[in-house]
């Protein structure tokens, strides 16, 4: 039982994903080109960039996914971050798993 807790976390560390969270996006790009941007500093995995269902504009942030913590850091090492002429925010932000939450009892 103890074994296959300690695989199951040995698991979950290994599966702990990288995310930039960027606001200020500009209206007219897309998750295309903001995938393109970013994979200049490591391998990007995904950009979520959500849409608003009312107006069908995206809500100008969204997140990058990439494969390793050093890729994060090269992103976040660069000063400005500008995309068609807008300067974008950028955060580190660790996606938080959803999931059972622990109490703290446990």
């Amino acid at each position: 039982m103890a074994a296959a807790r300690a695989v199951r976390s040995v698991g979950r560390r290994s599966r702990k994903l990288f995310d930039i969270f960027v606001s200020e996006v500009p209206w007219t790009v897309s998750s295309k080109e903001l995938k393109e941007y970013f994979a200049q500093f490591g391998s990007v995995q995904r950009c979520q960039l959500p849409f608003d269902r009312d107006t069908g504009f995206h809500r100008r942030y969204c997140w990058i996914k990439f494969s390793t913590p050093q890729d994060v850091q090269n992103v976040l090492q660069k000063d400005a971050h500008i995309l068609e002429g807008a300067k974008l925010s950028l955060k580190e932000q660790p996606r938080i798993r959803r999931g059972r939450r622990r109490t703290q009892s446990e």
